[in-house]
């Protein structure tokens, strides 16, 4: 016990010597948290958007007028058995054309004079969107289904399910999942090396110091200790700035969102914020450790 408060009174004292860099170290570790703080909310919260539209991708597909009930029922369980498949329903001509009434202009419908020209269909819906175009191929494929579909010479084109559109929106997903590790990794990299700087000034203000030290017969872990702990009080420090700006933009900025952003779901449980600020404590902890192994391996030859 005595020698961790030597190591933290070793620590204030290397941080009043070399102000303007531990500030540096600081400021560079709380903007680096504060930005992926920042970043993990806005991700979580384009996830729930991406989630919320994943989850709205379905199949369609449009049966033939004089398909029988058992040849209908033969398709349904094979699509319910697919991988990716997650419920499957029958709409009937009539409750196409009530649903159609429902989302159109009634004039539209005037116009049939009584006639009902939409076709029943089975609707699939998915556990992962992913599957959607193995589920689609795998319906097509299907003999029954080619015999009882819309469009037999074509059993592709009785399927609906917005290809280009659900091939665009898994490729924004991954995009924005790589563009955040690696910005993650970035202000990683960043704070790492402003910590190695900072604790390699001290250890050069401290050098004469350091070989008394030595030649007293100190420790090893002794002579560390002070500037691992000045490292992880860094880190400390700047963790705690970006919790509580965090806290401020929880508070004042996300409610302003929401009104202007209706859309959007800023929806965000206390549980989920106080998940990020332990992460963001933890990790800034560890660059600051990190950092501060990695520049006394390198300029403490003890």
């Amino acid at each position: 016990m005595a020698s961790f408060f030597y190591f933290l009174k070793e620590s204030f004292t290397g941080f009043s010597r070399n102000l303007s860099t531990a500030l540096g170290s600081i400021i560079t570790i709380f903007l680096s948290l504060l930005i992926i703080g920042v970043f993990m909310i806005g991700a979580y919260i384009v996830n729930n958007v991406l989630s919320s539209l994943e989850s709205e991708v379905s199949i369609t597909a449009f049966i033939s007028d004089d398909a029988s009930e058992a040849d209908i029922d033969s398709v349904e369980s094979f699509i319910k058995g697919l991988d990716g498949v997650q419920s499957v329903s029958f709409t009937t001509k009539d409750q196409a054309l009530e649903n159609f009434r429902q989302t159109s202009n009634s004039d539209i419908i005037d116009t049939l004079d009584g006639q009902n020209p939409l076709p029943a269909s089975i609707d699939v819906e998915l556990s992962d969107a992913d599957k959607v175009q193995d589920v689609a191929d795998a319906i097509a494929g299907n003999a029954t289904f080619q015999q009882i579909c819309d469009e037999p010479d074509n059993p592709q084109e009785s399927l609906k399910y917005g290809k280009q559109t659900v091939e665009r929106l898994l490729t924004l997903t991954n995009y924005i999942r790589i563009i955040s590790i690696a910005l993650i990794l970035l202000l990683i990299f960043i704070a790492l090396v402003f910590i190695n700087n900072t604790i390699r000034l001290a250890i050069l203000a401290r050098r004469k110091e350091i070989a008394i030290m030595r030649l007293v017969g100190a420790s090893n872990g002794f002579i560390r200790g002070p500037f691992l702990m000045e490292g992880a009080l860094h880190a400390v420090i700047g963790a705690l700035l970006a919790v509580g700006v965090l806290e401020l933009l929880r508070h004042f900025v996300l409610p302003k969102l929401q009104d202007a952003l209706m859309f959007l779901n800023f929806d965000i449980g206390t549980s989920t914020f106080l998940f990020i600020y332990l992460l963001l404590a933890v990790s800034g902890l560890i660059i600051g450790l990190i950092g501060s192994a990695f520049a006394m391996r390198r300029y403490l030859k003890v």
